[in-house]
């Protein structure tokens, strides 16, 4: 009976203790400001599913990108562009691309030139909004591209001399005297991959501390009790047995050092030990988030220089969580990683045949199994050939958003912490998480008094063209200046902006599809003495991810004469599909919409000058002429007999014209329509009385020259939707001489499961024969991912 009331005073004593924790003031005001911060803070994260892992020069790249809520995983309709960029080991762009995304979905493609040589590359994919953040967020994969028309060495890492790159993480981010501490390690070759070895921690008195190796890719860990004044090194051995040294982190003096175990299969035990010298009690705090949701914080006091947390499993979220302990100042002391694995994934199924002919039809099911008919999974399907030349397959959707994308620098195969779940791969996984371990934040920006407006905002609506307007006499930046941007477009768009204290300018243009020549001017009646820089939209940090190194075997070598051969023979063969949408498909109207009057000058007898013609039939346009210089005047259609005292915007296919008296020199007969809107107008910061809009038979401005102040400059906007394109042999003309020799079958970015979790997918195989591989990535609305991989194989036709 004692030891029943024993243990039950001790339950009411910790869920007093856990209550005084909850309650206290500073522990509420660390997830309020962490809700705040998180609620502003939202994050994207990005997956790209690129159709293959080695591509020729000459062949395209189709991809598809999944924007998703960092935090649950669900697509997020947030930013409408995204930018597509393929990067060599020294991060210079070598292709670059804009493409529209829709409810968190886009997909395009891009051509590889001529001029890339051959060798690894990355493929990173980002928002402008994602350009707030590090770039460690942004996607990344890397692609092999081969160029057999320029010679290269096939493997030139195999001259580069040994190098290895050991590093040591102790647990929460210190060594500290007279404190055992668990230290992770990670320790990688001149390839980037883990390496196999023995080492040995050695004292400044050439004494062994511990001796320790790797358990996994080169990961592993040790315990170790520093001792003050001593200073330790690391010396392995690799497997020729060749040593190298390495330091140890230096050992603090005082600091904190944190513990996290499994205490039960419910609990985590967190314990703090810190050497530390205050007369007052020290409070440490820990907090706790999974992707910046499911936030948890609680306070302890240091006892005999410990406190002790624990955690609820059950109230973290799955993946990785950070776990954080912060000072009475709100001061990060230590940090450290913990995953919690995933228990649902989307279980996608390929039912297809093993074996088919060249030019024969296939017939793919897919399923994908969700415990709610409405969850209906969004899929990319990609099947291509897996010939003999080998290389990385890309990491799969469910792993990369669950592990790699979450954690810092390149995880060497990551499948494989998901593909056994047991107390090995879970131990190797927590290595991983001590060795990969990085925030996607910093403690400052949450605990800040005052929040810092973010630099770049979410492309919600269209992209955004940035730049500075720069005063041509003293090089200062302009501001406060009104600026003009109108591409030259069938339709008439005008974008506007007033220029910062800084000088900068930024438009958002919705629609904005190809490739344009767009003029960048301010009100030359007023201002004469100012340039435009436009910058580029592409992001300019990059991660500290390196390239995998490219090697090519010589056995490859007719294979790839093969496929070099098939590449040219599919361009040359291949129909043309067009690339971008007819402008009148895109739009119909001007950007004032409806006009109050429409003018097609071949239905009036037409006049010589373009004074008679605003004078004898354009009603609601007065034409003065004032000290020798034409001015328009509108009528306001609301207010009858009463006209503008100030010129109305004048357009001519769209770009504004400030210079009347040589407008009006413009010959009527190249003018097919005028457009009047007789109100006031605002766009943006501007007011205009009234537009009047000429357009040419062309749309190109007939031989008008614009003022030389007025700069133009080629823009490319976010490229139109190409269609993937593959012969169909259902009529008949499996027999046509015209050859086919794909090596991507079939590329669909978007194919969705119908109410019973079902699809199907019909293509045609190729005349080229061998073992194909059919690479499936799905998620759900809900945030279920998974991915299937089958395979079959083409023989030749009997017939």
């Amino acid at each position: 009976m004692k030891r029943r009331t024993f243990i039950y005073c001790c339950v009411l004593l910790c869920a007093a203790l856990s209550g005084y924790g909850q309650d206290d003031a500073m522990v509420k005001s660390i997830q309020q400001r962490f809700g705040l911060y998180t609620e502003r803070a939202v994050q994207e994260k990005m997956y790209v599913h690129l159709d293959r892992p080695l591509y020729l020069i000459g062949e395209t790249i189709w991809f598809k990108a999944y924007n998703l809520n960092a935090a649950s995983h669900q697509f997020l309709d947030l930013s409408k562009v995204a930018y597509l960029e393929v990067l060599d080991a020294d991060n210079n762009p070598l292709i670059q691309t804009k493409f529209l995304l829709a409810d968190g979905k886009g997909n395009g493609s891009l051509l590889i030139p001529s001029s890339i040589g051959s060798g690894k590359y990355k493929v990173r994919c980002y928002t402008n909004w994602m350009k707030n953040f590090s770039p460690e967020y942004y996607f990344e994969s890397s692609i092999s591209i081969v160029n057999p028309f320029v010679r290269f060495d096939p493997d030139r890492l195999a001259k580069e001399p040994e190098k290895y790159d050991v590093q040591f993480f102790p647990e929460g981010g210190y060594l500290v005297k007279n404190i055992e501490s668990k230290v992770a390690f990670r320790a990688i070759g001149k390839d980037g991959n883990g390496i196999a070895f023995s080492g040995a921690i050695i004292d400044n008195q050439n004494d062994t501390i511990q001796k320790f190796q790797p358990e996994k890719n080169g990961i592993g860990y040790f315990t170790l009790k520093p001792e003050s004044g001593k200073e330790y090194k690391a010396v392995i051995k690799d497997s020729k047995g060749q040593p190298y040294t390495f330091a140890l982190p230096k050992t603090e003096e005082q600091g904190y050092v944190m513990q996290l175990k499994d205490s039960t299969s419910n609990l985590l035990k967190i314990t703090v030990t810190g050497e530390v010298v205050s007369d007052e009690p020290v409070a440490v705090y820990l907090m706790s988030h999974t992707r910046q949701l499911n936030a948890q914080a609680d306070r302890k006091y240091l006892k005999n220089k410990k406190a002790v947390f624990v955690l609820d499993k059950s109230k973290l979220g799955e993946g990785i969580s950070h776990i954080t302990i912060l000072n009475e100042k709100l001061k990060p002391l230590c940090e450290r990683l913990y995953f919690k694995r995933p228990t649902k994934q989307l279980a996608i199924e390929a039912t297809i045949k093993n074996a088919f002919v060249t030019r024969e039809k296939a017939t793919m099911d897919v399923s994908a199994a969700v415990s709610n008919a409405s969850d209906l999974a969004n899929m990319s399907v990609a099947i291509y050939l897996s010939d003999s030349i080998q290389s990385q397959p890309e990491t799969d959707i469910s792993t990369y958003l669950w592990l790699s994308s979450d954690l810092k620098g390149n995880v060497e195969a990551p499948e494989y912490y998901f593909a056994n779940a047991n107390p090995d791969t879970d131990r190797q996984l927590d290595n991983l998480m001590l060795t990969h371990g990085w925030r996607r934040f910093k403690w400052e920006n949450v605990f800040v008094s005052q929040a810092t407006p973010f630099e770049y905002l979410p492309e919600y609506d269209g992209h955004f063209i940035t730049g500075k307007l720069i005063n041509k006499t003293n090089g200062e930046p302009a501001k406060g200046i009104d600026t003009y941007l109108a591409p030259l477009d069938v339709q008439a768009r005008l974008y506007v902006a007033q220029s910062d204290q800084k000088g900068n300018v930024m438009y958002e243009v919705r629609k904005f599809i190809g490739p344009k020549e767009i003029t960048l001017q301010t009100n030359l009646n007023q201002d004469t003495v100012y340039r435009f820089e436009i910058a580029s939209p592409f992001s300019k940090q990059f991660a500290v991810r390196p390239v995998p190194p490219f090697t090519f075997s010589k056995t490859w070598e007719n294979q790839l004469l093969t496929r070099s051969i098939n590449m040219q023979t599919g361009n040359a063969f291949t129909p043309a599909i067009p690339t971008q949408q007819p402008a009148s498909l895109t739009d119909s109207i001007a950007f004032f919409g409806m006009p109050d009057e429409k003018y097609f000058l071949d239905d009036f007898t037409r006049f010589p000058t373009m004074e008679e013609v605003l004078r004898e039939y354009v009603r609601g346009v007065i034409v003065r002429k004032k000290q020798k210089e034409f001015h328009f005047r509108m009528i306001d259609k609301l207010l009858p007999n009463t006209f503008y005292s100030t010129d109305p915007l004048v357009l001519l296919d769209g770009i504004p014209i400030f210079d009347t008296n040589k407008f009006m020199e413009l010959d009527p007969l190249k003018v097919k329509k005028i457009e009047t809107l007789s109100s006031r107008y605002f766009l943006g910061p501007m007011t205009f009385t009234g537009i009047a809009s000429f357009v040419t038979y062309a749309g190109d401005l007939a031989g008008y020259e614009l003022d030389s102040k007025v700069t133009v400059l080629p823009y490319e906007g976010v490229q139109a939707e190409r269609e993937f394109y593959a012969p169909r042999y259902d009529n008949g003309n499996a027999n046509s001489r015209i050859p086919d020799f794909r090596n991507l079958l079939h590329w669909s970015p978007n194919v969705t499961t119908d109410a019973s979790g079902k699809a199907k997918i019909d293509f045609y195989t190729s005349d080229q024969t061998g073992n194909y591989q059919v690479v499936i990535q799905g998620i759900t609305p809900s945030g279920i991912s998974g991915s299937k991989t089958v395979s079959f194989s083409v023989g030749k036709s009997s017939l």
